[in-house]
């Protein structure tokens, strides 16, 4: 069974930034994050295969970056200058092909909260 790890959300004030880290217990092709804020859809952030290849969200931003270490079996996600619009439990996907639909497989969800 594939399992996937999230850590490092948080409680930021705006303007400051996080670092999202997901590891998983295999090895896959697509890795992905989405985020789902209060009352609304699950969206798409960001997605990466295992060359580096992005798809960006319908909403992309040049504050989001992310990365993957292969060997590691993780994937990131750097967000800086935050605002309070990204509050959001942000999740981890993987398992898909190089499209925007997600996998199959989830992580359990890490509560980023932007705030003053």
């Amino acid at each position: 069974q594939v399992q996937l790890v999230e850590s490092g959300g948080g409680s930021v004030q705006p303007g400051e930034s996080l670092r999202l880290s997901c590891v998983a217990s295999v090895n896959l092709y697509v890795m992905a994050w989405y985020r789902q804020a209060p009352g609304k859809q699950r969206e798409l952030v960001a997605k990466i295969n295992d060359a580096g290849l992005i798809i960006d969200g319908d909403s992309p931003n040049d504050r989001f970056t992310v990365s993957r270490d292969n060997a590691k079996k993780m994937v990131y996600l750097e967000m800086s200058s935050l605002k309070p619009e990204d509050t959001a439990v942000y999740y981890c996907n993987g398992g898909s092909a190089f499209i925007k639909q997600p996998g199959p497989y989830w992580g359990q969800g890490t509560q980023v909260t932007v705030s003053s």
